[in-house]
């Protein structure tokens, strides 16, 4: 049976791990991460506009007993 030659191996090796590092940081590079909506400013959308208190509504929780 033939002796398996490792002697490139090392080399082979070294030079995949920067080539791989390097393919990677292209595709991150190149893909599109999330970005939040620019703010609004506030100064604008002042309209004093109040909550109407016949549609507000509290709820309690299930355990607890209603109270009539």
């Amino acid at each position: 049976m033939p002796q398996l030659d490792t002697s490139t191996w090392f080399t082979t090796i070294m030079t995949m791990l920067p080539t791989l590092y390097l393919i990677t940081q292209l595709k991150l590079l190149n893909t599109n991460h999330y970005q939040p909506p620019p703010t609004k400013n506030s100064n604008l959308q002042s309209h004093g506009i109040r909550w109407q208190p016949k549609w507000t509504k509290t709820c309690l929780p299930l355990s607890q007993p209603q109270q009539s």
